[in-house]
């Protein structure tokens, strides 16, 4: 937001220098990023991250003049020549200025204009150049006549980028007087954020200076002479729900002439960084700039006509579906149903508190004026805004929330300054609809209160004083402070949000540069564990060891990109979704209900940067209840690999590819590092994987995932290499709730193993995990270790079946075991295979 220092002094006196005020409204939080001076000399030290900008005017050359009379130039028809006084002398000044034409050889000019006047030697800018450059003015001669000074445009000035014309001031004007002295100023661009666009105006941003300065803040006078008819036979006000807008307020002034505003109006809009219209239109933007209440004005005629000559009444509703308007930018929108509109009873008319419409706009043609004030449920600007994609000054402002007594305010200042600059008669009264009164919340603050969280020590006292000086209504009890929040404030919480947003407002009056840096005496809390983090951090740390990144995705996608991860033509269009009301874009509509989906695609995006990816996830899903507006929220690990198992260096050059066993031992590590009791694997079925290459992973009972190849036609929907690709979406709640919570740790053995080999002949259907399983329930404690090494096939041993061949260890953690020790289980082992699985030993 652009503040224009001279528009400030009229609420509060201002006694330091431009660089200064920029430092102190930087302090209490309002970030000044740039200064433009005007015609003011420059105060920089350097000491501030802020830009300093602009042309110094020099007092002795750049003056107030007047311009008596214009006169043709002899030799050439774009060019006049100036009779002109600087308040000492006479001069014949040359200009080509367009907006001078119309008084050329009219003789004497009453009043004279006023003018800027540089004299020789002065420095401005050159007019008939892109952007600034600086030139000094010296004498020449142009097409036979002297030329030594000149009268000045904007852009010569360091004003703006007007120079059509010269700038002509009010006839009130000091000849003589230095242009510095009569028309300098600054400009700050100064960051509001979003919790403090209550300042978003002259009269916030005077406040705050008056509270943090001690100088006193004089408010703008609203009052005016009502002499018109009772406004409330003119109009009527229907609110149909109020949450969305809980004030509306309507006054008239008739008789109006839109007409150019006052000079210091104008000049201040553009300083501002808005284009004076005309003075009605002018009024509206000044009143927004200057207490930040946007307002609307309506042509009451064209209401009356669309009325068929009967008091309109103006009612807030939402849009239909599809309803269109098209605004005063000339754009026809198509509304969304949460938008709200202003509507008469013939159809809508503004888009509520982001712009009006174009049949019902002001022109210079408008004789009626009939202006709102109203207030408007932020959330709601905000939806529209977006939706729409477009803002306007107004939405910047209701999107970050106005207080509702703002709006009669507003209306009042409004009528005022259309009355002084545009003329008319002010109809007696307001029509003012209040359904939704907001009720400004009153919080306790104790002294202990700002010791303990500021670390500075204030008094009950002074805690009210800076308060007040912020508007705040307060009262002292003792040792506390009951303030209540002034009528221009809805940031203000209750309870303890409100105690600190009052925390917040005393350190910005203490100034923050005056907190001292204390060590923390205050008793340390309790620190309790937070198991389910642990574990957790427990399962990250695991998988990162076992060479895999960590990626975080967005939560939000749309079922449409979800469904990629099943085959084309599965059924999964009617799969519930938590949709978002008001999403960013249209890729992030839904909250996800897969982790392997999302994982899956940041595999795609990045196969074809390396030679190997391997990633995993944690995080949640939302899965719709029925019944319930929250969503189940069960976290999910997913895991995807694909590419070489081992990256090329200068000793290996394998090409092998991961397949469905890498991810099956990154798995069992896993498992085994969290200790999991009973961990199993089973052949399984999934869609997403390829059949014959998918399995679940158990512990007991209890189902931990799946895991497995992507399926062919799954992979056919991603932009995949040729290598495989492998993912695994398990369970995270169930293995964290099956981490036992002790284990129990064995001594590293001193005596030696006895190593045995042996090779089962069994059917093609017993899988190996089931062999292993009664070898260690056989061979109990003594049997320590158990590894499949080979697999045969062969017409030897029969057609169906296979030879499974196991490196068995035989160890004893109290004695030597002996041949016969050894012999006997190995024995028990041979004849349980073959009673329970039918297993023969191979010869």
């Amino acid at each position: 937001m652009k503040v224009v220092l001279s528009w400030l002094k009229d609420f509060v006196d201002i006694r330091l220098s431009p660089v200064e005020l920029a430092r102190k409204l930087t302090m209490i939080g309002l970030e000044v990023e740039e200064i433009q001076l005007i015609g003011l000399a420059p105060d920089d030290d350097g000491s501030h991250d802020f830009k300093v900008i602009g042309l110094s005017w020099d007092p002795e050359r750049v003056v107030v003049a007047q311009i008596d009379e214009i006169m043709p130039h002899p030799n050439a028809d774009r060019l006049v020549l100036c009779r002109l006084q600087d308040g000492t002398q006479e001069h014949i000044v040359l200009t080509g200025a367009p907006n001078l034409f119309e008084y050329r050889g009219k003789g004497q000019l009453t009043p004279p204009l006023k003018v800027a006047y540089a004299k020789e030697g002065a420095r401005i800018y050159d007019g008939h150049q892109e952007g600034q450059v600086l030139t000094t003015l010296k004498r020449a001669k142009i097409r036979g006549v002297d030329s030594y000074s000149m009268v000045c445009s904007e852009k010569e000035l360091g004003i703006s980028e007007e120079h059509e014309g010269i700038l002509l001031f009010d006839a009130a004007a000091p000849t003589g007087m230095s242009l510095a002295e009569y028309m300098g100023d600054a400009v700050f661009d100064v960051n509001i954020l979003p919790n403090m666009i209550r300042n978003a105006s002259m009269l916030g941003i005077a406040r705050e200076l008056a509270a943090v300065t001690g100088e006193k803040l004089r408010k703008p006078d609203m009052n005016y002479t009502a002499a018109g008819a009772d406004m409330a036979d003119k109009a009527k006000i229907v609110i149909r729900e109020p949450e969305l807008n809980p004030r509306f307020v309507l006054g008239m002034i008739s008789g109006v002439e839109a007409r150019p505003s006052p000079l210091k109006v104008q000049n201040r809009l553009r300083l501002a960084g808005m284009r004076p219209i005309n003075s009605v239109v002018d009024a509206t933007n000044y009143v927004m700039l200057e207490i930040g209440q946007p307002l609307h004005a309506f042509d009451y005629d064209v209401l009356l006509q669309r009325a068929h000559g009967q008091p309109p009444t103006i009612l807030t509703r939402r849009a239909a579906p599809g309803e269109k308007l098209t605004t005063l930018d000339g754009e026809e929108r198509t509304l969304n149903d949460f938008s709200v509109l202003v509507c008469d009873e013939a159809g809508s008319l503004s888009i509520a508190g982001v712009m009006g419409g174009q049949e019902s706009e002001v022109t210079p043609h408008t004789h009626t004026v009939l202006l709102e004030g109203a207030a408007w449920n932020y959330m709601n600007i905000r939806r529209t805004i977006t939706a729409q994609h477009f803002t306007s000054e107004a939405a910047f402002r209701f999107s970050r929330g106005i207080h509702p007594a703002m709006a009669s305010e507003g209306v009042r200042l409004g009528l005022k300054y259309m009355l002084e600059w545009s003329g008319g008669e002010i109809a007696q009264g307001l029509i003012d609809n209040y359904p939704l009164p907001y009720a400004d919340p009153t919080i306790p603050i104790s002294e202990m209160d700002v010791r303990r969280n500021l670390g500075v020590t204030l008094t009950a006292l002074q805690i009210a004083g800076l308060l007040e000086g912020l508007e705040f209504a307060c009262q002292v009890d003792g040792q506390t402070v009951y303030a209540t929040a002034p009528a221009h404030r809805i940031d203000i919480g209750e309870g303890l949000i409100g105690r600190a947003d009052l925390l917040e407002e005393i350190a910005r009056m203490v100034g923050y540069d005056n907190i001292p840096a204390t060590r923390l005496r205050d008793v340390l809390p309790v620190q309790h564990g937070n198991p389910a983090l642990e574990k957790e951090q427990r399962i990250r740390e695991t998988l990162a060891g076992l060479g895999l990144m960590e990626v975080i995705n967005y939560r939000l996608t749309t079922p449409e990109r979800e469904a990629r991860i099943l085959p084309e033509g599965s059924p999964t269009t009617d799969l519930p979704y938590v949709r978002l009301a008001n999403p960013m874009t249209p890729e992030r509509a839904a909250m996800r209900r897969s982790l392997l989906a999302s994982v899956v695609e940041t595999a795609e995006r990045n196969i074809r940067l390396s030679e190997r990816v391997a990633m995993f996830e944690l995080g949640p899903v939302f899965l719709p209840e029925l019944g319930d507006h929250l969503p189940a929220e069960p976290r999910r690990l997913a895991v995807v690999m694909s590419g070489l198992r081992q990256l090329p260096s200068w000793d290996t050059r394998s090409k092998t590819q991961l397949d469905f066993y890498d991810l099956k031992g990154i798995i069992e590590a896993l498992l085994d590092e969290l200790h999991l009791p009973k961990v199993r694997y089973a052949p399984a079925e999934s869609a997403s994987f390829h059949p014959g290459k998918c399995a679940g992973v158990y512990s007991g009972e209890t189902l931990l995932g799946t895991f497995g190849e992507l399926h062919p036609r799954v992979k056919e929907n991603y932009d995949f290499l040729a290598a495989p690709v492998l993912a695994a979406e398990l369970d995270l709640d169930a293995i964290m709730a099956a981490i036992p919570p002790y284990y129990i740790s064995a001594r590293v053995p001193t005596l030696p193993p006895i190593l045995e080999d042996i090779a089962v002949v069994v059917e093609e259907d017993v899988p190996n995990a089931r062999v292993e399983e009664v070898i260690r329930m056989v061979g109990g404690k003594l049997v320590t270790a158990v590894r499949l090494f080979d697999v045969f096939r062969s017409e030897q041993i029969g057609a169906g079946k296979k030879s499974l061949a196991y490196s068995l260890t035989y160890q004893s953690p109290d004695h030597t075991l002996t041949d016969q020790e050894v012999g006997q289980t190995r024995q028990k082992i041979i004849r349980r295979l073959d009673q329970e699985l039918g297993a023969k030993l191979r010869a």
